[in-house]
Protein backbone atom coordinates (compact mmCIF):
# COMPACT_ATOMS: atom_id res chain seq x y z
CA UNK A 1 0.00 0.00 0.00
CA UNK A 2 1.38 3.57 -0.87
CA UNK A 3 0.46 6.31 1.44
CA UNK A 4 -1.63 8.88 0.46
CA UNK A 5 -1.44 11.48 2.78
CA UNK A 6 -1.42 14.25 4.48
CA UNK A 7 -5.18 14.86 5.31
CA UNK A 8 -6.36 18.45 5.02
CA UNK A 9 -9.84 18.88 7.49
CA UNK A 10 -12.78 21.52 6.97
CA UNK A 11 -15.82 21.57 8.75
CA UNK A 12 -18.54 23.51 10.08
CA UNK A 13 -17.51 22.22 13.67
CA UNK A 14 -16.10 25.86 14.97
CA UNK A 15 -13.91 25.86 18.34
CA UNK A 16 -15.66 25.86 21.10
CA UNK A 17 -16.56 22.16 20.99
CA UNK A 18 -14.61 19.13 21.36
CA UNK A 19 -15.14 17.88 18.01
CA UNK A 20 -12.48 18.68 15.42
CA UNK A 21 -9.79 17.05 18.74
CA UNK A 22 -11.57 14.33 19.04
CA UNK A 23 -11.56 13.73 14.70
CA UNK A 24 -8.05 14.53 15.06
CA UNK A 25 -6.93 11.92 17.90
CA UNK A 26 -9.51 9.14 15.68
CA UNK A 27 -7.36 9.89 12.89
CA UNK A 28 -4.44 9.75 14.59
CA UNK A 29 -4.89 6.31 16.86
CA UNK A 30 -5.66 4.81 13.31
CA UNK A 31 -2.72 6.18 11.27
CA UNK A 32 -0.07 7.48 13.51
CA UNK A 33 2.56 9.96 12.16
CA UNK A 34 -0.62 10.90 9.26
CA UNK A 35 0.05 14.85 9.31
CA UNK A 36 -3.65 16.77 9.46
CA UNK A 37 -4.23 20.35 8.02
CA UNK A 38 -7.08 22.22 9.41
CA UNK A 39 -8.15 24.31 6.44
CA UNK A 40 -11.05 25.64 8.33
CA UNK A 41 -13.83 25.25 10.62
CA UNK A 42 -15.71 28.10 10.87
CA UNK A 43 -18.19 27.44 7.99
CA UNK A 44 -21.25 29.07 9.07
CA UNK A 45 -23.19 26.17 10.47
CA UNK A 46 -25.41 23.99 8.06
CA UNK A 47 -23.34 26.30 5.14
CA UNK A 48 -23.37 23.91 3.08
CA UNK A 49 -22.61 26.43 -0.70
CA UNK A 50 -20.09 28.13 1.64
CA UNK A 51 -17.78 25.31 2.41
CA UNK A 52 -18.09 24.10 -0.39
CA UNK A 53 -16.11 27.28 -2.16
CA UNK A 54 -13.90 27.25 0.81
CA UNK A 55 -13.11 23.62 -0.80
CA UNK A 56 -13.30 24.96 -4.14
CA UNK A 57 -10.59 27.76 -3.16
CA UNK A 58 -8.29 26.10 -1.46
CA UNK A 59 -8.70 22.08 -3.35
CA UNK A 60 -5.48 23.35 -5.51
CA UNK A 61 -3.35 23.58 -2.68
CA UNK A 62 -4.20 20.61 -0.96
CA UNK A 63 -3.39 17.88 -3.97
CA UNK A 64 -1.78 15.28 -3.57
CA UNK A 65 -3.24 13.98 -0.26
CA UNK A 66 -6.87 12.87 1.32
CA UNK A 67 -9.21 15.53 1.52
CA UNK A 68 -12.02 15.62 4.77
CA UNK A 69 -15.02 17.99 4.46
CA UNK A 70 -17.67 17.78 7.03
CA UNK A 71 -20.48 20.19 6.65
CA UNK A 72 -23.47 17.88 6.94
CA UNK A 73 -26.90 19.41 7.87
CA UNK A 74 -28.34 15.91 7.38
CA UNK A 75 -26.07 13.48 9.25
CA UNK A 76 -27.76 10.06 10.17
CA UNK A 77 -29.96 10.69 7.54
CA UNK A 78 -30.73 9.67 3.90
CA UNK A 79 -27.82 11.53 2.18
CA UNK A 80 -24.94 9.23 1.56
CA UNK A 81 -21.30 9.06 3.45
CA UNK A 82 -19.02 9.16 0.65
CA UNK A 83 -15.10 8.79 -0.83
CA UNK A 84 -14.71 10.33 -4.42
CA UNK A 85 -11.04 9.85 -6.15
CA UNK A 86 -9.62 12.19 -8.47
CA UNK A 87 -6.42 9.93 -9.94
CA UNK A 88 -4.90 12.91 -12.10
CA UNK A 89 -4.79 15.00 -8.99
CA UNK A 90 -3.78 12.12 -6.68
CA UNK A 91 -6.46 13.17 -4.21
CA UNK A 92 -9.92 11.62 -2.52
CA UNK A 93 -12.37 13.76 -1.61
CA UNK A 94 -14.17 12.20 2.17
CA UNK A 95 -17.37 13.70 3.06
CA UNK A 96 -21.45 13.75 3.06
CA UNK A 97 -22.78 13.41 -0.72
CA UNK A 98 -24.77 16.95 -0.30
CA UNK A 99 -22.66 18.87 -3.06
CA UNK A 100 -20.07 20.35 -0.83
CA UNK A 101 -16.91 17.69 -2.89
CA UNK A 102 -18.20 17.88 -5.74
CA UNK A 103 -17.08 21.21 -6.94
CA UNK A 104 -13.54 21.13 -6.02
CA UNK A 105 -13.52 17.38 -7.29
CA UNK A 106 -14.47 18.79 -10.71
CA UNK A 107 -12.07 21.56 -10.44
CA UNK A 108 -9.13 18.86 -9.59
CA UNK A 109 -9.94 16.66 -12.36
CA UNK A 110 -12.56 13.65 -13.44
CA UNK A 111 -13.93 11.84 -10.99
CA UNK A 112 -12.35 8.53 -11.66
CA UNK A 113 -13.54 6.10 -9.26
CA UNK A 114 -16.43 6.90 -6.05
CA UNK A 115 -17.57 4.27 -3.24
CA UNK A 116 -20.48 5.03 -0.43
CA UNK A 117 -19.12 4.03 2.60
CA UNK A 118 -20.08 0.99 4.10
CA UNK A 119 -17.44 -1.45 4.87
CA UNK A 120 -16.56 -2.67 8.10
CA UNK A 121 -13.46 -1.63 7.56
CA UNK A 122 -14.57 2.16 8.49
CA UNK A 123 -17.00 1.27 11.45
CA UNK A 124 -16.99 3.63 14.43
CA UNK A 125 -14.13 3.00 16.90
CA UNK A 126 -14.43 2.29 20.37
CA UNK A 127 -14.06 4.70 23.30
CA UNK A 128 -11.19 4.42 25.47
CA UNK A 129 -11.72 2.79 28.90
CA UNK A 130 -14.30 4.06 30.96
CA UNK A 131 -15.55 2.64 34.17
CA UNK A 132 -19.09 0.77 33.46
CA UNK A 133 -22.17 2.84 32.91
CA UNK A 134 -19.78 6.30 33.38
CA UNK A 135 -20.12 6.99 29.77
CA UNK A 136 -23.82 7.31 28.13
CA UNK A 137 -22.36 5.65 24.29
CA UNK A 138 -23.08 7.83 21.50
CA UNK A 139 -25.84 8.36 18.28
CA UNK A 140 -25.67 8.62 14.82
CA UNK A 141 -24.98 12.24 14.64
CA UNK A 142 -21.04 12.06 14.89
CA UNK A 143 -20.47 10.91 11.23
CA UNK A 144 -16.96 12.91 11.14
CA UNK A 145 -15.69 11.09 14.14
CA UNK A 146 -17.16 7.37 13.36
CA UNK A 147 -17.23 6.94 9.74
CA UNK A 148 -15.20 10.03 7.69
CA UNK A 149 -12.71 10.23 10.35
CA UNK A 150 -11.87 6.18 9.93
CA UNK A 151 -12.08 6.21 6.46
CA UNK A 152 -10.03 9.07 5.74
CA UNK A 153 -7.14 7.40 8.23
CA UNK A 154 -7.47 4.35 6.23
CA UNK A 155 -7.02 6.27 2.95
CA UNK A 156 -4.14 7.97 4.39
CA UNK A 157 -2.29 4.44 4.75
CA UNK A 158 -2.59 3.42 1.89
CA UNK A 159 -6.45 1.12 1.76
CA UNK A 160 -7.61 1.21 -1.47
CA UNK A 161 -10.66 3.15 -1.77
CA UNK A 162 -12.62 0.41 -3.10
CA UNK A 163 -12.17 -1.66 -0.11
CA UNK A 164 -14.20 1.27 2.08
CA UNK A 165 -17.76 0.66 0.05
CA UNK A 166 -19.73 0.22 -2.02
CA UNK A 167 -18.90 1.66 -5.79
CA UNK A 168 -21.36 3.98 -7.13
CA UNK A 169 -21.63 5.90 -10.25
CA UNK A 170 -20.18 9.34 -10.26
CA UNK A 171 -22.74 11.06 -12.18
CA UNK A 172 -25.15 10.69 -9.53
CA UNK A 173 -22.80 12.69 -6.84
CA UNK A 174 -24.76 15.63 -5.73
CA UNK A 175 -23.54 19.44 -6.75
CA UNK A 176 -22.52 21.23 -9.19
CA UNK A 177 -19.50 22.96 -10.58
CA UNK A 178 -19.24 26.57 -9.59
CA UNK A 179 -20.97 28.88 -11.87
CA UNK A 180 -19.58 31.04 -14.67
CA UNK A 181 -20.51 34.21 -15.77
CA UNK A 182 -23.36 34.88 -18.26
CA UNK A 183 -23.92 37.04 -20.75
CA UNK A 184 -27.21 38.92 -20.96
CA UNK A 185 -29.11 40.14 -24.52
CA UNK A 186 -28.31 43.41 -23.34
CA UNK A 187 -24.68 43.11 -23.66
CA UNK A 188 -23.96 42.95 -19.37
CA UNK A 189 -22.21 40.43 -18.19
CA UNK A 190 -23.79 38.82 -14.94
CA UNK A 191 -21.79 37.73 -12.66
CA UNK A 192 -22.46 36.50 -9.10
CA UNK A 193 -20.54 36.83 -5.49
CA UNK A 194 -18.97 33.53 -4.56
CA UNK A 195 -17.60 34.81 -1.23
CA UNK A 196 -16.91 37.88 0.44
CA UNK A 197 -13.22 37.30 2.59
CA UNK A 198 -12.78 38.63 5.88
CA UNK A 199 -11.21 41.83 4.39
CA UNK A 200 -14.71 42.73 2.51
CA UNK A 201 -13.75 41.86 -0.81
CA UNK A 202 -16.79 40.45 -2.83
CA UNK A 203 -15.26 37.53 -5.19
CA UNK A 204 -17.00 37.09 -8.42
CA UNK A 205 -17.32 34.16 -10.09
CA UNK A 206 -15.38 35.92 -13.02
CA UNK A 207 -11.98 35.49 -14.37
CA UNK A 208 -10.27 38.60 -16.35
CA UNK A 209 -10.69 36.98 -19.62
CA UNK A 210 -14.35 36.57 -19.26
CA UNK A 211 -14.63 40.39 -18.96
CA UNK A 212 -11.43 41.69 -20.53
CA UNK A 213 -13.58 43.51 -23.30
CA UNK A 214 -14.82 45.65 -20.44
CA UNK A 215 -11.67 46.85 -19.23
CA UNK A 216 -10.04 49.46 -17.90
CA UNK A 217 -13.16 51.11 -16.33
CA UNK A 218 -16.02 48.62 -16.33
CA UNK A 219 -19.72 50.12 -15.39
CA UNK A 220 -20.62 47.93 -12.02
CA UNK A 221 -24.26 47.50 -11.20
CA UNK A 222 -24.20 45.47 -7.74
CA UNK A 223 -26.22 46.37 -4.04
CA UNK A 224 -28.41 49.08 -5.60
CA UNK A 225 -25.07 50.94 -6.73
CA UNK A 226 -24.13 52.11 -10.18
CA UNK A 227 -20.49 53.10 -10.22
CA UNK A 228 -17.80 53.07 -13.01
CA UNK A 229 -15.25 50.63 -11.43
CA UNK A 230 -11.57 51.04 -12.59
CA UNK A 231 -9.03 47.70 -12.95
CA UNK A 232 -6.28 47.90 -10.95
CA UNK A 233 -3.67 45.16 -9.80
CA UNK A 234 -3.60 45.93 -5.76
CA UNK A 235 -5.51 47.17 -3.14
CA UNK A 236 -3.26 50.00 -2.26
CA UNK A 237 -4.13 51.26 -5.84
CA UNK A 238 -7.44 51.89 -5.05
CA UNK A 239 -6.09 54.28 -2.39
CA UNK A 240 -4.24 56.35 -4.47
CA UNK A 241 -6.32 58.46 -6.28
CA UNK A 242 -6.24 61.82 -5.63
CA UNK A 243 -8.52 64.17 -4.32
CA UNK A 244 -11.23 61.30 -3.31
CA UNK A 245 -13.49 61.87 -0.42
CA UNK A 246 -15.09 58.18 -0.10
CA UNK A 247 -13.48 54.73 -1.07
CA UNK A 248 -12.76 53.67 -4.34
CA UNK A 249 -14.41 50.25 -5.03
CA UNK A 250 -12.35 48.45 -8.12
CA UNK A 251 -12.31 45.78 -9.31
CA UNK A 252 -8.77 43.35 -8.87
CA UNK A 253 -7.65 40.02 -9.80
CA UNK A 254 -7.36 38.52 -6.04
CA UNK A 255 -5.36 35.49 -5.08
CA UNK A 256 -7.43 32.78 -6.96
CA UNK A 257 -7.27 34.09 -10.46
CA UNK A 258 -10.87 35.48 -9.91
CA UNK A 259 -12.44 39.32 -10.72
CA UNK A 260 -13.33 41.05 -6.89
CA UNK A 261 -14.63 44.08 -6.09
CA UNK A 262 -12.42 45.98 -3.60
CA UNK A 263 -10.93 48.42 -1.43
CA UNK A 264 -7.79 50.00 0.31
CA UNK A 265 -8.22 49.24 3.74
CA UNK A 266 -12.08 49.35 3.77
CA UNK A 267 -14.65 46.67 2.80
CA UNK A 268 -16.46 46.86 -0.19
CA UNK A 269 -19.20 44.20 0.59
CA UNK A 270 -20.14 46.90 3.66
CA UNK A 271 -20.11 49.80 1.88
CA UNK A 272 -22.47 48.33 -1.14
CA UNK A 273 -24.23 45.96 1.15
CA UNK A 274 -23.26 42.52 -0.76
CA UNK A 275 -23.49 39.02 0.43
CA UNK A 276 -22.45 35.87 -0.88
CA UNK A 277 -24.91 34.98 -4.08
CA UNK A 278 -25.94 38.64 -4.91
CA UNK A 279 -25.98 39.40 -8.26
CA UNK A 280 -23.63 41.92 -9.94
CA UNK A 281 -23.41 43.08 -13.87
CA UNK A 282 -20.91 44.48 -15.41
CA UNK A 283 -20.75 46.77 -18.98
CA UNK A 284 -18.92 49.62 -20.77
CA UNK A 285 -18.57 52.53 -18.62
CA UNK A 286 -18.90 56.01 -19.49
CA UNK A 287 -17.42 57.33 -16.43
CA UNK A 288 -18.76 58.10 -12.57
CA UNK A 289 -18.91 57.22 -9.05
CA UNK A 290 -21.09 55.18 -7.33
CA UNK A 291 -24.59 56.16 -6.84
CA UNK A 292 -27.55 54.74 -6.61
CA UNK A 293 -30.17 53.50 -9.04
Amino acid sequence: MLPRGPISFLSDYGLEDEFVGVVHRVIAGRAPGVAIIDITHQIPAHDVRGGALALWRAAPWLVPGVILAVVDPGVGGPRRAIAIEVAGAGAVLVGPDNGLLLPAATLLGPVTDAVELTRPLTAPLTPGPVAPGAHPGRGVTFAGRDLFAPACADLAKGVDLRRLGTVIDPAGLAGDPVSRPEAEPDGRLRTEVLWVDHFGNAQLNARPADAEHLAPVTLVQAGGHTWSAPWLTTYAELGDAPGQDAPVVGLVTDSYGLLALSCDRASAAALLGLRAGDQVWLDRSSGGRPRRR
